[in-house]
């Protein structure tokens, strides 16, 4: 077996997470120079099996660098698939080309994280292979110990949960994972969560509409959203009485004469309003439940996606709100509760000069920000199929 190039020792007696997380912080400052933070970088993945379909999934949503204990099972796989096969022999990693490009160390105790050195010098990767469980060791306590490395840090995940709580941890993340799997839904469902973090980056086109109706309706079922994350000021959930035109509707972050701020609620509308959801799908207000995922949006597009925590149904008074699109014809409507804390994002430039406007003062001509869509909707997909909704 060959030796690791990462320096580590058993200890009897390991320190206590904390002790172990401050001096492997330390440790690695002094070791490692300062770079770009990992969220900024692309996250690698690694997939380790021996199962080709896994193989297949993967390669097929762009994952091509694979790692074998056999030469002629890489061989095999090699001349069916375009990929980049990497072989491990011992405790350390090499390429086609007999370079050694990682070393593996094998953890399972504080300590044992305490005393790794990453080798600048002869290697670009450093893997971490937890025996016994990682949850001994904090996954944030791992990110905070390898911060600002020049090398690549990626950690040996048993399936994509595990895979996702590496690359989530303190926001940063490490900066990848080896998935070792033998079932390919596991590719399939890390390969989602990618996706939904690149949703989170982009951005949505919103549309500047000027309101031409409010008016007080009297009582209905309305719909409190609460996250399981915080929000800013100028983030809210696109909600709508229609698919094709959907309302941003600020969170209940700011503060009131009323009631202290929930910076994690939406008071969002009417059950049977729509709610934009990722992938481009959008759920009834009513039909959110605790686990579901929704899309925050500020007021320049940019989204994000959220875990619903909670949802509240309450027969409460609601107000009817229609929007003209400025420079078209399309009209959207929306119903909300009619109280102080129900605010509509305004555009960034309104003329009213405020990031949101409350329902209980919004008046005719006020400036709003819209989503515009298809409108024919099946099962919360989008689809192209004539409608008319009003």
């Amino acid at each position: 077996m060959a030796v690791s190039s990462l320096a580590f020792a058993r200890v009897l007696v390991p320190p206590s997470p904390r002790t172990a997380l401050a001096s492997a912080c330390s440790h690695s400052i002094k070791m490692c120079a300062s770079s770009a933070s990992p969220s900024e970088s692309k996250k690698t993945v690694w997939v380790w099996t021996t199962n080709r379909q896994v193989m297949t999934a993967a390669v097929e949503r762009g994952w091509s660098t694979f790692l074998f204990g056999s030469k002629d099972l890489g061989k095999d796989w090699s001349s069916t698939a375009r990929i980049n096969p990497l072989f491990i022999n011992g405790l350390e990693i090499f390429d086609e080309k007999k370079q050694k490009i990682a070393v593996i160390s094998e953890v399972s105790s504080p300590g044992e994280l305490e005393l790794i050195q990453p080798d600048n010098v002869e290697v670009e990767n450093i893997v971490i292979d937890f025996r016994g469980g990682w949850q001994v060791i904090p996954a944030e306590n791992i990110v905070a110990a390898f911060q600002g490395c020049r090398g690549t840090v990626l950690a040996v995940s048993t399936n994509s949960t595990e895979a996702q709580v590496f690359l989530e941890a303190l926001e940063q993340g490490l900066d990848g994972v080896i998935l070792k799997v033998e079932d390919m839904d596991d590719i399939i469902k890390l390969k989602d969560y990618f996706d939904r973090r690149n949703e989170a980056k982009s951005q949505l086109m919103l549309t500047k509409a000027t309101v031409s109706k409010v008016e007080v309706v009297g009582m209905g079922d309305r719909v409190c959203v609460d996250l399981c994350s915080m929000m800013r000021p100028g983030e809210g959930l696109l909600i709508g009485s229609y698919a094709r035109g959907m309302f941003l509707v600020h969170s209940e972050c700011l503060e009131t004469n009323y009631i202290a701020s929930r910076p994690f609620r939406v008071n969002a509308g009417p059950v049977h309003a729509y709610v934009a959801v990722p992938g481009g799908r959008t759920s009834y207000l009513s039909e959110l439940q605790s686990g579901r995922e929704v899309i925050v949006v500020d007021q320049n597009g940019l989204w994000r996606t959220a875990i619903v925590g909670r949802v509240k149904i309450e027969s409460r008074p609601l107000i009817l709100v229609e929007a003209k699109e400025n420079g078209g014809d399309d009209t959207y409507s929306i119903f909300l509760q009619n109280a102080e804390t129900v605010a509509l994002i305004t555009p960034e430039k309104g003329s009213s000069g405020r990031t949101a406007i409350p329902v209980t003062s919004l008046k005719v001509g006020d400036e709003v920000l819209v989503r515009k869509q298809g409108g024919a909707r099946h099962t919360g997909i989008e689809i192209q199929e004539f409608i008319v909704e009003k």
